[in-house]
Formats: C-alpha cells, sequence, structure tokens
C-alpha cells in the first residue's frame, strides 16, 4: 500500500499522510498525482490568500496610523481643556520689524519615552481660536527709550495671563525673542532693552523667565526654527512605522565613524518674502569642501542640534544648512532690476544721444511687465517711462545676472556655500512668494512642475494688459491677489522660477517642490520650532510637585538647553 507523506510545505504541526486505500489499482498512479497537485495547488493559494489578507491588514492598519496622524492635526481644533491638570503651557513673543505677536502652545504631560517629542500644539480658546495677539509697532523702535519696552509689551503677556490657568504660571515659560528689527541696531541698544525686559517683567508676571528667554536670535537660528516646526507638523520627527515612507540615510554629526542609521526623510523649505529668500534643509551625509575658506564659511551656514533629551542618543541629532539672501526678495529684486534699468538707459541715453523712456512716447521696453501695460520708474526728480513687451524667456535671460553666481562649486546665490542636495531623494516646501507666483494668479499651487509653470508663465506675461485687467473686474483671479499682484506677477514667476533653477541648482525635471500657504490648512511660524527646541522633554509638573522616580530622574539629569550654533 502506498502512503505519502507532506510535511516540507507547511509547519510540523500540519505533518499528516494519505493513504489511497479501496482505489482500484489502476488508478492509483494518477490518483496519487491529482492529490498531491491539488494538494500543492490549495496549499499554495492558502498561502498567498494569508499573506495577502495580512498585508492588507497592517496595510490598513499602517493607513490608518497616518490618517489619525492627519486628523490630529487637521482637527486640532477644539478648545483646550484649561482644567485639565496634565497640560502644560509655553508663551513665545515674536518681535519683528513691523510689530510683535504672542503665541501660546501646549502640551500634555510627556510620556516619558525618551524618544518621543513633546506633543506641541497652539492653544485655542474657548471659541476655539488660536492664543495669538498682536500689537505694533515693532520693539527696535524703542531703541533710544528703551526704559518703555515694559510698558509696550505688556498688553501682549496680559493677554497671555488671562488665557494660561492661574495656577500654571509659575511653571510655564516664557521667551521674548527678537528678529530682523533688533538686529541692525547697535549692541549697546540691543542690550538695554533686553534688560529693561528681564527686570520689569518678573515684577509683574510669574511666568518662568529666566535670562537666557529674552534675546535676539540670528537670521540662523529662525531658519533653524522654521525648519523644526515644518517638519514636526509633518510628522518627519516621528518614527519609521511602514514600508511606504520615504527615508534617508544619515551620518550622525559627531559620530562620523560610526554606522549610518535610516530614519524619516525631511522636508527642506524655501521661503521667499518682499525682501529675502531663505533656505533650509537637512544635510544627512557627511560634507566636503573645495578649500579651507569654504569650509569656514560654511561653519555659519551649518547648524548642528540635539532635539532630544539624552544626549547619549542620536536618532534626533540633526545637521541642518541655513542661508539667508537679503536683496533676493520679491519686491526687493523687482528694485534692484529698476535701478539697474534707470542707471544703465541714462548712461546709454547719454553716450548715445538718444530719448529711450525719456517721453510715453518713447518708452524702455521692458521684457518683464505684461503686454502694453505702462508704467514708471521715478528717481531724482527724473521719470522712466516704461512699457511692457511680456517676454518671460527675455526676462529671465535679463535678470540672470542678478543670481550672481560663480565659477566655484557648491555655491549658489551670490556665491554663498550649498551643500549638495541629494534630489532623487529630497522634498521641498515653496512659502510666500513660491506660493503666491503660482497660485495667485497662475492658479498652480501645490505640486510643482517647471514645464507647466513656464508654459504658464508665457502666457500671461504675453497676455495684453487690457484682458488681465478685465480677468480681474471678473473675480478669476485669487481673493487676495491685487492690482500689483498682476503687474509684477511676470517679473515675479521669472525671478521665482531663476532663483529656484539656477540660483539654488534644482534641476527643471525636479518633481517634489510643494508651494504652499498652509501645512495641514494650518499656518505654520517659526515659533512652534522655538518652543519645542527651547522646552523638549522638560516635565515642568513633575519638577515643581518632586515626584520624580529613578527613570524621571535620570530623564531630567539629561535634559540640557543646546545651542544652535
Amino acid at each position: 500500500m502506498g502512503r505519502i507523506g507532506i510535511s516540507c510545505l507547511f509547519p510540523a504541526s500540519w505533518h499528516f499522510s494519505i493513504s489511497p486505500v479501496g482505489c482500484p489499482r489502476i488508478l492509483n498512479t494518477n490518483l496519487r498525482q491529482i492529490i498531491v497537485i491539488s494538494i500543492l495547488a490549495a496549499a499554495v493559494s492558502l498561502l498567498y490568500f494569508s499573506v495577502v489578507i495580512i498585508r492588507n491588514k497592517y496595510g490598513r492598519l499602517s493607513r490608518d496610523k497616518k490618517f489619525q496622524r492627519y486628523l490630529a492635526r487637521v482637527t486640532d481644533i477644539e478648545a483646550t481643556d484649561t482644567n485639565n491638570p496634565n497640560v502644560n503651557y509655553g508663551i513665545v513673543v515674536d518681535c519683528g520689524s513691523s510689530g510683535s505677536r504672542i503665541f501660546v502652545y501646549c502640551w500634555p504631560r510627556h510620556n516619558g519615552n525618551p524618544h518621543d517629542l513633546l506633543d506641541i500644539r497652539q492653544m485655542r480658546d474657548k471659541n476655539r481660536k488660536p492664543v495669538v495677539m498682536k500689537i505694533k509697532p515693532g520693539i527696535s523702535e524703542f531703541a533710544t527709550s528703551p526704559e518703555k519696552v515694559s510698558d509696550y509689551i505688556s498688553p501682549l503677556l496680559n493677554f497671555a495671563a488671562e488665557h494660561v490657568p492661574r495656577a500654571k504660571h509659575k511653571e510655564t515659560p516664557l521667551y521674548i525673542l527678537c528678529t530682523a528689527g533688533m538686529r541692525i541696531l547697535p549692541e549697546s541698544q540691543q542690550k538695554a532693552i533686553l534688560e529693561d525686559l528681564l527686570t520689569d517683567i518678573p515684577v509683574h508676571f510669574d511666568f518662568l523667565f529666566s535670562d537666557s528667554h529674552a534675546e535676539v536670535i540670528s537670521g540662523k537660528q529662525e531658519g533653524v526654527y522654521a525648519w523644526i516646526g515644518i517638519n514636526f507638523v509633518l510628522g518627519r520627527f516621528e518614527h519609521i512605522e511602514d514600508d511606504d515612507e520615504a527615508v534617508v540615510e544619515v551620518n550622525i554629526p559627531g559620530s562620523e565613524s560610526s554606522k549610518a542609521i535610516l530614519r524619516k526623510r525631511t522636508a527642506g523649505i524655501l521661503d521667499m518674502g518682499g525682501v529675502s529668500t531663505q533656505i533650509a534643509y537637512e544635510v544627512p551625509k557627511t560634507v566636503s569642501f573645495a578649500s579651507s575658506q569654504q569650509e569656514e564659511v560654511a561653519k555659519n551656514l551649518l547648524a548642528e542640534f540635539n532635539l532630544g533629551c539624552d544626549v547619549h542618543q542620536t536618532e534626533h541629532v540633526y545637521r541642518v544648512y541655513v542661508a539667508t539672501f537679503l536683496g533676493f526678495g520679491g519686491n526687493a529684486a523687482r528694485q534692484r532690476y529698476e535701478d539697474r534699468i534707470f542707471a544703465s538707459t541714462v548712461q546709454k541715453n547719454r553716450l548715445l544721444g538718444k530719448q529711450t523712456g525719456l517721453t510715453p512716447d518713447t518708452p524702455y521696453l521692458d521684457p518683464c511687465l505684461p503686454l502694453d501695460i505702462k508704467d514708471e520708474i521715478q528717481q531724482n526728480g527724473q521719470t522712466l517711462y516704461l512699457r511692457g513687451t511680456g517676454d518671460f524667456d527675455l526676462c529671465r535671460e535679463t535678470i540672470q545676472p542678478f543670481m550672481n553666481k560663480t565659477n566655484e562649486t557648491q555655491t549658489s546665490l551670490n556665491g554663498v556655500y550649498q551643500p549638495p542636495i541629494h534630489f532623487q531623494n529630497s522634498e521641498f516646501y515653496g512659502f510666500s512668494e513660491f506660493y503666491y507666483c503660482t497660485e495667485d494668479v497662475l492658479r498652480m499651487g501645490g505640486d510643482y512642475s517647471a514645464a507647466a509653470f513656464t508654459r504658464a508663465a508665457k502666457d500671461y506675461c504675453a497676455t495684453k494688459w487690457s484682458i488681465l485687467r478685465e480677468r480681474f473686474d471678473r473675480g478669476l483671479y485669487a481673493s487676495h491677489a491685487d492690482l500689483h499682484r498682476l503687474k509684477y506677477q511676470c517679473f515675479k514667476s521669472a525671478w521665482m522660477f531663476e532663483v529656484f533653477h539656477r540660483g539654488f541648482s534644482f534641476p527643471v525635471n525636479y518633481k517634489n517642490l510643494k508651494t504652499a500657504l498652509q501645512v495641514y490648512d494650518k499656518e505654520v511660524q517659526w515659533t512652534l520650532g522655538a518652543i519645542l527646541y527651547r522646552t523638549r522633554f522638560l516635565p515642568l509638573r513633575v519638577i515643581k510637585e518632586k515626584k520624580v522616580t529613578d527613570t524621571q530622574q535620570r530623564l531630567l539629569v539629561a535634559c540640557r538647553a543646546s545651542n544652535i550654533y
């Protein structure tokens, strides 16, 4: 009697045998083959469907986790529960050039896991509105009367004091961080303003406010805070949870000899304002330099910091490149362009005896203005008349020298050092003018395509001004787009394109730029990154109550406020 044992394809507990008793002898061979083939086919099918079910199950779980994280960001609009004793608070005052804004943040008690960051969110009042307040003018206006600064900022602090529960004031850190307006003041005036704040605020408010909590931060620090804020909201500091998430291989700063680690790919940011343009992105690999001079310059542009608490844990150590370019914002660039037009045209007229631009009938033909629009440049009591020709390609060619590129390797605008970007494994978000240029008029904000953008920009520039005005009157553009936007859209489109592709050297086929005004429907301020960096892993409630376990004690000892160098 034949006996067939089937075990090699299955777990040990699945071992069984088949004995075709009672079958006619002539059919034994064929029957055995049929049975074996059938069982094997059934086993393979079972295995396949098991894998499919498991993948679908865990795929759904992974997607659900992502969706829950998204919902946590998007639907974070509930009023903050100020009666919850486990909620902590933090305050940041952004003292800018034109005014000061106060932001109140909150977060639940930290879970004690040294691998997780604080879950910081913006506080919302009982009407679900963000707890934010702004006053004017900028704090730098008190340069000659620093004794008035505390009175100036008091309304902001009173506002915060009304929203943060009284019992929480003494453990709520307050940071007053001054930016561009204060940076241009002499150091003596900066010091006088900060001293007034440090002297008077503790007299009237009980917030946690030490000497290091009021300072003038550098453009580099501001850029790092913005980068932290964006990536925190995007969830890029969380652990890798599934195979669908983009990862990057990182050489941890300070431990280049160690094995590289894999972690979530962070997003770079591009921000073009009216006056300046800024770029910030992680540099995951150890960088090399073309010269010792370049290495020295790079030290001022590369920031290395640990977002974690334990100095021995390196998973949250980052190396970020931050560079700010004054004069490369959209409005400042147009002003530089007009200054060059005016000077060169006046000189040519004098040398060649021409009358270009001196009357409306003999205008200077500006390729960077929409077709047939009329404009003027006024300087030193003289007027230069312009008329647009709407030539996008010629406009790009005309403004290329303003990039001030050099022949040195690894350089960008103004010949400034820029470490290599792995374009095939990177992602960038473009804010402010990057968004306005693509969305306000061209209506193509979001995923950026150089080819599509170029076609739309060419078409816009070549459209007669009268038609553009008619479209504007019909409300076909973004609600906040005004005539100033329409007039200079052609120039700014060309400027954005050249800065991105020629200045920062992004290839024209780059597909991972998203132009945005908000992230997950929220405007992300650099102050979020500041509060996250400065208060990371501080279980303040535990400190106050002095109920510290051994594990928490070790965590507290490891916590220290490292600086961004």
